[in-house]
């Protein structure tokens, strides 16, 4: 973790543990407040998701940060590209998308130097790149809070007069939103995203100080939600687009220029930000498949997030009750069996050597004590066991739906979208998609002379395993998983997951980050450690 600031400390410059201090800062700081921010949100559209958007970018920014941390010493400027960088790959929603922009206008001059006259022209550029950003700018919104963060402390000065004036500006504006928005009136609100950029602001004023600002006083606190549901004639969303539609985009900037007209004509909150050949584009739409043939248009559309602002109605049973539905996972390793506990998940752990017996997996059916069951087996060895198992309790009155995953990287990617709130049927769809879109690959060491699809191994080999078959024989365990994870990625991809074992090298994730972090754009990394009973390292590509 980073440095801990000593009370009234002053920085005179940001340097790269300051700004990791900062990341870490604005994620607390944004899930402290992400519940309050989401319940102010009524604009421009009222889904109650800002807080949470702009705390999963902040994640996403800070996760770049410590992964330049884990791989090197960085200096500031790596940490702070690092920083703009994650958020612009993680950005959500449409707070989040600007958030990203706001990030990379200050990296672009933080980079050049890190003390108080910087800081004002890097607040100036943030402010400027995200009016640009934004199709149609509106007043009362993050923007204004942005751009009145820059005025106050343009005349420069100390490192923390500038980051104090700044704080102070953008409370004061924010304070003004509710009066800029009829939207905002009508609520007794303040913007939710200006009210996530003034905590982003304080989490910085906290780093160069060592002390925590006052908090805004505006109706952002004390009133936590509209007094009494909106209409939605109130929330700006009656007869408005029914798609938000969010997707990465390699693109020339030629051709980012056109899409930028052609998704203007289609929806509105329109927000492309980024540069360098790389683009965060979020739109609201009626079309949505006409917003992503727009991004194919322009280049290469990935990591595409379609979400249909109508509320999904649960499954409920003839009482009324909510549906109970759980998810039981077969994980090799204590650390994955963690992790999917963690993401809600029942699991059954294998040993080395030996798999489950039915017996073990009809048993953790049961104690998921719900009425529907996802069993992920994670291997495909395991799946006619699996089959049995969840026939067995079908019987029993259990409504249960196997999701054929290979391997445990397979597994993690169907529970990451897993919903249980959404029909059962349309979870497992998303659920098997998720894991369908993602290749496996194993890494092993050879326990004897043997022939394989990729010729003779000997004791001692380690072998790369891609979909099951042996694809690579070498000697060393890094230099291995590097050739492997080339082959992976020359077919495409946009997230690696390493999974890694107890006595594994300690150095390899962190190289093998490096290595996908050097050699393709817009491809992120995810580690998760196995602990004991696992392969040397599982790979996912999706």
């Amino acid at each position: 973790m980073s440095r801990a600031l000593q009370p009234f400390e002053e920085l005179v410059e940001l340097d790269a543990e300051a700004l990791r201090t900062w990341s870490a800062r604005v994620l607390d700081a944004l899930g402290r407040e992400r519940a309050e921010i989401d319940a102010i949100n009524v604009y421009p559209v009222a889904d109650g998701d800002t807080g949470t958007n702009l705390y999963l970018t902040a994640e996403a920014a800070h996760q770049a940060v410590e992964a330049v941390f884990a791989a090197a010493e960085p200096d500031a400027a790596e940490t702070v590209r690092a920083m703009a960088h994650g958020a612009l790959l993680g950005a959500r929603g449409n707070s989040g998308t600007i958030l990203a922009q706001l990030l990379r206008g200050m990296a672009a001059v933080l980079a050049e130097g890190r003390d108080g006259d910087h800081l004002a022209r890097a607040l100036a550029e943030a402010a400027d790149a995200a009016r640009r950003a934004v199709a149609h700018p509106v007043e009362g919104t993050i923007l204004t809070v942005a751009s009145a963060a820059a005025r106050a402390c343009a005349a420069g000065g100390r490192l923390v007069e500038v980051a104090g004036s700044a704080y102070e500006g953008a409370r004061t504006a924010l304070a003004t939103t509710r009066g800029q928005l009829d939207v905002l009136t009508r609520a007794g609100v303040v913007d939710a995203g200006g009210q996530g950029l003034v905590t982003v602001l304080g989490a910085l004023v906290e780093t160069v100080t060592g002390r925590t600002p006052l908090r805004p006083e505006t109706p952002a606190h004390g009133v936590v939600a509209p007094a009494a549901p909106l209409a939605a004639e109130d929330c700006g969303t009656e007869g408005g687009p029914a798609y938000e539609v969010i997707y990465l985009l390699e693109a020339e900037d030629a051709a980012v220029e056109l899409l930028r007209s052609r998704l203007d004509a289609l929806g509105e909150s329109l927000v492309v930000v980024g540069g360098d050949g790389l683009w965060n584009v979020h739109v609201h739409v009626d079309d949505a498949g006409a917003a992503v043939e727009a991004g194919v248009e322009a280049g290469r559309p990935h990591r595409i997030r379609v979400t249909h602002f109508a509320s999904t109605v649960p499954e409920t049973d003839a009482r009324g009750a909510r549906a109970q539905r759980a998810v039981v996972a077969v994980v090799p390793g204590e650390g994955l069996a963690g992790l999917c506990a963690e993401a809600g998940a029942t699991t059954v752990q294998t040993r080395p050597g030996e798999q489950p017996a039915g017996d073990e997996l009809v048993d953790a059916i049961r104690r998921a004590h719900a009425r529907e069951v996802v069993l992920l087996p994670n291997d495909t060895e395991l799946r006619q066991t699996a089959a049995a198992a969840a026939e067995r309790a079908r019987a029993e009155g259990i409504r249960v739906a196997l999701i054929p995953t290979r391997a445990a990287v397979q597994g993690i990617a169907a529970l990451a979208v897993h919903e249980p709130d959404r029909r059962f049927d349309e979870d497992v769809v998303a659920m098997t998609a998720a894991a369908g879109a993602t290749r496996y690959a194993e890494l092993a060491v050879a326990e004897r002379q043997s022939f394989t699809s990729a010729g003779v191994c000997q004791a001692g080999d380690v072998l790369g395993l891609i979909e099951g078959d042996v694809a690579v024989i070498g000697q060393d365990l890094t230099e291995t998983a590097r050739t492997v994870l080339d082959r992976m990625l020359s077919a495409g991809g946009e997230l690696v997951t390493l999974i890694v074992a107890d006595g594994t090298p300690p150095d390899l994730a962190a190289a093998l980050e490096r290595h996908v972090r050097r050699g393709y754009l817009a491809v992120d990394t995810t580690t998760y450690h196995a602990g004991e009973g696992a392969p040397p390292l599982l790979i996912g590509v999706e």
